[in-house]
């Protein structure tokens, strides 16, 4: 069946008009006369039998049709200059190069990360781990992700999701350990925790009112993530960041004995390059990350 599609330079003309608000930036945007916009925006009102403007002294304003119309074509024109600029890109502008520490890495995105190949298949994502902060003045990399306990400088920044320190243990360890009904009784177990993190232990004992416990006692790893392992194989307690242990807590792989959570003064942030425009590998990336870190606080 044949698409019923208007006159695409008539559509052109149309959704610069009601994205700009004004015939004479659109006329501008598309190096034509503004005679010419207001022409072809009268050939689709034609065309659909339906106005699309309200045309007053003062300017122009789109009507409810309209409205609905410009969403839809400016969704469609977007998702073709999508296309069309991937198509274009070489290898290295489909190439999108993150930094970001181990335990992000593994207990966050790389599970959310075919998502993110769905929507952008020619987009090659190429992963390095550290602790380091990116350089990006000096390394080749497009986007990173850090832990901080304030905003860092740079001239792209987004903030993702907080940190909340919760206690968590292997459901074994419960059941034939030490009780673990308050605080105190974390004397009689091992603690778990990364040594890149020495203050979450001492932040949220003294907050539980255990200060007398020692928080930097227990097993040491060198990054967070050998410590998850570790408490999943009931070695200890881990004290762990809630946005990267929920899902196990939901699926009971790990339990929190306790449920006094602590905010601490640090949040995850996302940080890119200075280069103008935004390529497009990196405009999506910060696109989905964010929609994926609010989808995860509204949970």
């Amino acid at each position: 069946m044949a698409r019923r599609l208007p006159p695409l330079n008539a559509l052109r003309a149309f959704e610069a008009a009601a994205r700009l608000g004004n015939f004479t930036r659109a006329a501008e945007e598309l190096c034509v006369t503004q005679g010419a916009v207001s022409r072809h925006v009268a050939t689709l009102e034609g065309w659909l039998r339906l106005p699309l403007f309200e045309r007053a002294r003062h300017g122009i304003r789109l009507t409810a049709a309209g409205q609905a119309y410009f969403d839809t074509a400016r969704a469609a024109l977007d998702q073709i200059d999508y296309g069309t600029r991937q198509l274009q890109a070489g290898p290295d502008e489909r190439r999108l190069r993150i930094k970001l520490p181990p335990t992000f890495a593994i207990r966050w995105l790389v599970p959310r990360l075919a998502r993110f190949h769905a929507l952008h298949p020619r987009i090659d994502v190429q992963i390095t781990t550290s602790h380091e902060r990116a350089d990006f003045a000096r390394e080749e990399v497009d986007v990173s992700i850090h832990s901080e306990p304030t905003p860092p400088a740079g001239p792209g920044l987004r903030r993702l999701f907080g940190e909340t320190l919760v206690p968590v243990c292997a459901p074994g360890l419960l059941a034939n350990g030490p009780a673990l009904t308050r605080p105190a009784d974390l004397a009689h177990h091992v603690l778990l925790c990364s040594m890149n993190r020495p203050k979450d232990w001492p932040t949220w004992l003294a907050a539980a009112g255990a200060p007398q416990i020692d928080g930097n006692g227990g097993l040491k790893f060198e990054n967070a993530a050998l410590a998850y392992q570790a408490a999943a194989d009931q070695l200890g307690v881990m004290v762990a960041l809630d946005a990267f242990v929920r899902e196990d807590l939901a699926a009971g792989r790990l339990v929190a004995p306790f449920a006094l959570r602590i905010p601490t003064m640090g949040a995850y942030y996302l940080a890119w390059r200075d280069q103008q425009p935004l390529p497009e590998r990196v405009r999506a990336f910060d696109e989905w990350i964010a929609e994926e870190a609010q989808a995860m606080e509204r949970a």
